[in-house]
């Protein structure tokens, strides 16, 4: 990768997006369609850590299974990312689009009726490779109908939205578990409701034009993307290069760099921020802080203002500048956590809200940068690849964090995330492109993905 690369100006880039009122209505409903999934894949992972107290009790899970459950959906992203990726490559995007959905809802209502922990770990191993192949899906689908001026914009959105899926689950959950003394079943098995309202809105959704002229289907794209894209973004679009779909291309020369980089960027964003988050108010709790859960709920709302500041911030500052400094942030607050966790309760909670802050806007960057750095014939699988990838840390993270704390302490577990962060900080330092008013050809051309 090139990080010292100039973005790319012009007038068909400099000009306003969405002269046609209809294509930029479509643009902005394709994008919530798509965040409405990233909603669900949040809702979905944020409720485990709420429920994890009373279903230990309930269920009588080990440290084991808790850490098995807590992990089950990070271990289903890891096989969902390749495989949905790849498929959304070689059959399309538009009718995995709709399959990933179906397996949402029918995960979702079948959490209503667990009765043994092994059930719950298969629903949500099952649901959890819906979610990696979401990801592989929707962001290369927007990623290839967004303009370059608002590209990065609309894929910020989405982590945006991830957040707000989680917080939300996070604060209804709280709320019937608190006011109503719901069974931990129904707080789960509640995303049953935004799977139903996204999986009908996504019915309909065209084919993108990108993978169908990367097939061949020339006159297919352009009519599609003529009805739907700027013209300006069409005729940039005339230069997609026919390309095979293979995982091999992801370890090419053209393409060695952005992988690696890709994959150990998310994997340093998310290992500590899944094993912090899903067990927050235990965390909490054994720093000191009384109300483990009302922190923890806190905590989920600062992210989503993290992830809210990269999304305004992206297309002005750049991604570079969004990336490196916020993963040195963290890294220091999740060090002063570990070597000062007994000074104050206070001192603990505005580290964490520092560290969820700064975490939050890095890895907004993980819903850009993989949807602009590889190719239309690999972007599914690329996007897929580090998806499991970065869920091998953040299962990893999440399975050993309970034993971790017990077993060596909290202050030398916050020091270990703390490692996780600065390694992130120098690989981008060393890998992260700007991407940055550059066109989709131009951010995935092998020449400006390996290092000069």
């Amino acid at each position: 990768m090139n990080s010292s690369v100039k973005p790319v100006s012009g007038p068909s880039l400099q000009s306003p997006v969405g002269h046609d009122p209809r294509k930029r209505r479509f643009l902005y409903r394709l994008s919530a369609i798509i965040a409405g999934g990233m909603f669900i894949d949040g809702f979905i992972l944020g409720g485990i850590g709420l429920v994890m107290p009373a279903l230990t009790a309930d269920l009588e899970l080990s440290f084991v299974w808790q850490g098995l459950i807590g992990a089950s959906a990070l271990i289903g992203i890891f096989f969902g990312g390749p495989i949905g990726g790849y498929m959304a490559d070689k059959i399309g995007r538009k009718p995995m689009f709709i399959v990933d959905l179906a397996i949402f809802l029918v995960g979702s209502a079948a959490q209503f009726f667990v009765a043994e922990a092994w059930q719950l770990f298969v629903i949500r191993l099952v649901m959890g490779m819906a979610i990696g192949a979401d990801y592989a899906i929707g962001w290369p689908l927007l990623a290839e109908f967004s303009p370059a001026k608002l590209r990065g914009k609309l894929l910020a959105f989405q982590e945006v939205a991830w957040y707000i899926g989680y917080l939300g689950s996070y604060a209804l959950g709280y709320w019937m578990a608190s006011a109503l003394s719901a069974d931990w079943r129904v707080i789960l098995g509640m995303s049953t409701v935004p799977s139903l309202i996204v999986f009908l809105l996504r019915l309909g959704t065209p084919e993108s034009p990108r993978w169908l002229m990367s097939k061949g289907r020339i006159e297919e794209g352009l009519a599609i993307a003529k009805e739907y894209m700027e013209e300006s973004d069409v005729l940039e679009m005339t230069n997609e290069k026919r390309g095979k779909t293979s995982f091999r291309k992801l370890f090419s020369p053209q393409y060695r760099n952005s992988t690696i980089f890709v994959c150990m960027f998310w994997v340093c964003n998310v290992t500590p921020y899944f094993a912090i988050a899903t067990f927050a108010p235990i965390v909490l709790e054994s720093l000191g802080v009384e109300d483990g859960l009302s922190g923890a709920l806190l905590l989920n709302g600062v992210v989503v203002a993290g992830s809210l500041a990269a999304m305004f911030l992206i297309e002005r500052v750049g991604r570079r500048k969004l990336s490196i400094p916020p993963m040195w942030i963290a890294a220091v607050s999740l060090v002063v956590i570990g070597l000062f966790s007994h000074v104050s309760p206070i001192v603990i909670l505005v580290c964490f809200i520092t560290f969820s802050f700064f975490n939050a806007i890095s890895t907004a960057l993980t819903g850009v940068y993989p949807g602009e750095v590889f190719p239309t014939e690999i972007r599914g699988a690329g996007v897929g690849f580090g998806t499991a990838v970065s869920r091998i840390g953040a299962a990893a993270g999440t399975f050993l964090l309970p034993m971790s704390v017990s077993g060596l302490g909290i202050g030398f577990t916050m020091v270990m995330a703390a490692g996780i962060c600065v390694l992130g900080a120098v690989i981008s330092q060393y890998l992260a492109p700007e991407t940055m008013g550059m066109s989709l050809g131009e951010a995935s051309a092998p020449s400006k993905a390996a290092v000069k």
